[in-house]
């Protein structure tokens, strides 16, 4: 049951850093169900996730994460282990990177020795195991054997110990009676050398026992066991071998825990005392639906590793029932499409080719972020639907929502339970053929007016509508332009409609589409005389002024005049000029970029293929930040998708390896000013948030949200002496002039400044607030203690 609840001399120098928290603007949600390794130390037990940490506390059965936004690198994990005696856990990556944490606070020490170290080829970097003894570290990895003094935090001694001082696999090392013992792969056998020789840089002083490859090796007591690949474990004494069992799965991790020898197979894990005597046995049960990864003990209970529930914890002495333990999280790291608002987040895992191809098709579940809390929608529960991709929420009605399937068409989903999903035989949609049953759904928005629109890809009437009010689908036909459906467009990504009502798709042959129903009109931008850099879009989004931002693989475009484009002789889009140390450079140019989003104050969100996250000034001449997995917890450059919550400002970022956001302070206009409010409220000096220079830092300054799209704000002290003013569109956060009070979009921003310069002292202020479209006025308080 389950309840849930060498020759060659080889010495590193010193290359590490001190990882950066980002917590007080960024927050992570990464997926902790794929559990890569576990180990002990400190009273808690560790779970490697793909690129994230999390403990358990065995005290308090408190739950606590360490994620990219505490300093983690989001590279893919390969193995941890904990030292007691240093109190560090020590995390290994498949390229070779280690971090340390340590101390209460999880600081992190990032050694990039092996990663940088160019005489080691990049695929033989992977850190397998971590065999820690005497102060010293002994990292066993692809290309031989490297040791790290946890005392100086910095390397030592490499032994590259195949035949002739090569680089060969070693999986693990143990150490008994002064000895290191190394299982190695690739025929190249069990290792042996006396920790005693000063000269183990030579490979002639290593020893060779038996033959084939060796996963394992671990010293439990006084005896000595090693695993071969052909599943057999053995027992090593005085160089001879004796098979013990044999494996009806392959062993994926073999541990000495407290005189305790445990082995983990995908369905059993095995623990024996250190004479291999069995103390329990615990296996998988056919419901729990996954494999086991990895497995410690500790406390008469077994703590195990599973490759899609996260980790199980389960009785020593009665091993058959189940706890589920860990961090709520989306299904996978790898999302493909996200849309946020009014708090809360959909993630989708589909995919598909640059072509549009959903070959091989994906069988995965959905994520909803909601409050706070995380519900996750296996596939087993879907309606069959694969490759789910866009989302679009009923404006109307939150609770009703509707998924793009790049298979099957769109599924309806109401208050999380997926309700419908229409196909060829209950609705508008078409499949590609009468022989052909697949219906390439993709990019899909409901208009003003509750419409939904959407794309299928290969098909005669590819734009379709669909009025959830009354069930009533039309399709729309791009004959005019696209005579062979099948062949001459392959398929259509992103859809945004203009303030005109106007479509506009991205599509992989002809550029950028605008289509109107009004005329039926429909043209498209592809070539270079029209100044495209590429015809294939990858992604279009609608500013606040109207003006269609276009993404490609080859850079970025402007529409600016998009309620000209269908009667324009020569339409053409615009490159953005930037001026880089006073040379003219074109903005994002040739870089792939994957999506683009608009936030509350009209700047622009871009995400690259391979180079992280740009956030740009409304007309795109300056760039507020340049997010990248350097200076920020982005645990990846490649971006797959964007989606900003326009109630709090908050902007999410998928990533080939995980999910991020950050608060950008920003917040959507609101209509009327009713709901203004001023915070903190009172400002007293433990806050310290007064006088800061930088109005995008969003800890520090005196917020006020809930304003409109065009208003004028005066402070003023309790005598009427103005202090500070601000005007939408004018006093822009993000402007190069040095504001003390902006506006952006529906949030202004006051660091405490007056107009001399000074912050301001204690005392009462009034903050007049006036639209100036409808004349509206608010007026609010504030109370300063200094």
């Amino acid at each position: 049951m389950i309840k849930l609840i060498t020759s060659v001399f080889l010495f590193f120098l010193v290359l590490s850093s001190q990882a950066q928290d980002f917590s007080t603007l960024w927050q992570g949600y990464f997926s902790f169900y794929n559990i890569k390794d576990v180990a002990i130390g400190d009273n808690k037990v560790y779970g490697a996730s793909e690129n994230a940490i999390f403990t358990f506390d065995l005290s308090s059965d408190e739950i606590e994460t360490i994620t990219t936004i505490e300093g983690l690198s989001g590279e893919t994990i390969s193995t941890i282990a904990y030292s007691q005696a240093y109190e560090t856990l020590l995390i290994g990556y498949e390229n070779g990177l280690i971090e340390i944490v340590s101390g209460p606070e999880n600081e992190i020490l990032s050694v990039v020795d092996i990663l940088d170290k160019q005489t080691i080829p990049p695929n033989l970097k992977r850190i397998n195991h971590f065999n820690v003894f005497d102060g010293l570290a002994y990292v066993s990895t692809d290309f031989g054997i490297s040791v790290y003094n946890l005392e100086r935090l910095e390397f030592g001694d490499s032994y590259f110990i195949g035949n002739g001082g090569s680089q060969i696999t070693v999986n693990q090392t143990t150490v008994l009676n002064n000895a290191i013992y190394a299982a190695c792969g690739n025929n190249n056998a069990i290792k042996r050398a006396e920790l005693s020789n000063s000269n183990l840089i030579d490979y002639q002083q290593w020893q060779t026992l038996g033959n084939g490859s060796f996963l394992s090796v671990e010293s439990v007591g006084n005896r000595l066991y090693a695993i071969q690949s052909n599943r057999v474990i053995y027992e090593i004494s005085n160089g001879g071998f004796t098979a013990l069992f044999t494996y009806s799965n392959l062993p994926l991790d073999a541990k000495a825990v407290n005189k305790n020898l445990i082995i983990t197979t995908e369905s059993n894990v095995y623990v024996y005392n250190s004479s291999f005597g069995t103390l329990a046995t615990a296996t998988l049960q056919s419901e729990l639906n996954t494999k086991f990864t990895a497995a410690t003990v500790i406390e008469n209970h077994i703590y195990i590793g599973t490759s899609s529930i996260g980790m199980l914890k389960t009785n020593l002495s009665n091993p058959t029932a189940y706890e589920v333990i860990g961090p709520e999280g989306p299904l996978m790291n790898d999302a493909f499409k996200i849309e946020a608002g009014n708090d809360n987040l959909w993630v989708t895992y589909g995919d598909y080719t640059v072509e549009y191809n959903p070959y091989p098709l994906r069988n995965f579940g959905l994520s909803h972020l909601v409050e706070g809390n995380w519900i996750n929608t296996p596939f087993s529960s879907l309606l069959a639907a694969q490759n789910l991709n866009y989302v679009a929420v009923n404006p109307f009605k939150p609770s009703q929502v509707f998924i793009s399937a790049c298979q099957q068409g769109i599924l309806e989903l109401n208050d999380d339970v997926p309700t419908v999903l229409y196909n060829q035989n209950n609705s508008g949609l078409e499949t590609i053929a009468a022989n052909d049953p697949s219906i390439r759904q993709t990019g899909s928005q409901f208009d003003r007016n509750g419409l939904l629109w959407t794309l299928t890809c290969r098909v005669d009437k590819p734009l379709k509508s669909y009025n959830p009010s009354t069930g009533q689908w039309r399709g729309y036909s791009f004959s005019e332009i696209i005579q062979d459906p099948i062949n001459d467009e392959f398929g259509f990504g992103d859809l945004v409609i203009d303030r005109n009502g106007t479509k506009w798709m991205a599509s992989y042959k002809k550029g950028v589409i605008g289509y109107t129903e009004n005329g039926n009109k429909i043209r498209y931008l592809n070539s270079e005389e029209q100044n495209m850099p590429d015809n294939i879009v990858s992604a279009v989004a609608i500013d606040n002024n109207n003006q269609l931002w276009i993404g490609t693989r080859k850079g970025l475009r402007v529409l600016y005049n998009t309620g000209n484009f269908f009667d324009a002789p020569n339409p053409s889009v615009k490159e953005i000029i930037v001026l880089d140390d006073g040379i003219p450079q074109e903005l994002l140019s040739n870089q792939f970029i994957t999506d683009i989003k608009v936030d509350g104050s009209n700047n622009k969100w871009i995400g690259t293929l391979d180079a992280g996250v740009f956030y740009f000034s409304p007309d795109g001449q300056q760039t507020i930040y340049h997010f990248t997995t350097k200076n920020s917890p982005l645990p990846s450059n490649s971006i797959k998708d964007i989606s900003i919550d326009a109630q709090n400002g908050k902007v999410y970022i998928a990533t080939t390896k995980g999910l991020v956001s950050f608060s950008s302070g920003g917040s959507k206009p609101e209509e009327e000013l009713s709901s203004a409010f001023v915070y903190p409220n009172p400002v007293r000096p433990e806050y310290d948030i007064l006088g800061a220079s930088n109005l995008n830092d969003i800890n520090k300054g005196v917020k006020i949200r809930g304003i409109t799209e065009n208003v004028n704000i005066k402070i003023t002290d309790i005598e009427g002496n103005l202090v500070a003013e601000a005007q939408s569109r004018v006093n822009l956060r993000a402007a190069r002039s040095s504001y003390n009070f902006a506006i952006d979009g529906g949030t202004a921003i006051w660091n405490g400044k007056n107009l001399a310069n000074n912050i301001v002292a204690s005392g009462v202020y009034l903050i007049l607030i006036s639209d100036l479209d409808s004349f509206e006025t608010k007026v609010l308080k504030l109370l300063i203690i200094r």
